[in-house]
């Protein structure tokens, strides 16, 4: 069992190591911040398109199996 003395102790080295590593984070600037979005977007409409036609092929075999089987 930790004593409370270890425990504190612990605690401070957490908070200070916490401290010196949120000193190391840098943000973006807003220029990337907007590019990187568009990315995102442009990436999620492109995938969202492939996954909707890949559906629709999926369906239209599924379909086709159904009706030589059925």
């Amino acid at each position: 069992m930790v004593s409370i003395s270890e425990g504190i102790k612990k605690i401070r080295t957490f908070l200070s190591e916490t401290r010196s590593e949120l000193k190391k984070v840098t943000f973006p600037a807003r220029d990337e911040v907007i590019s990187t979005t568009i990315v995102v977007i442009i990436t999620s409409v492109i995938f969202a398109f492939y996954l909707w036609v890949v559906d629709i092929v999926i369906i239209k075999v599924y379909e086709g199996i159904i009706r030589v089987l059925g």
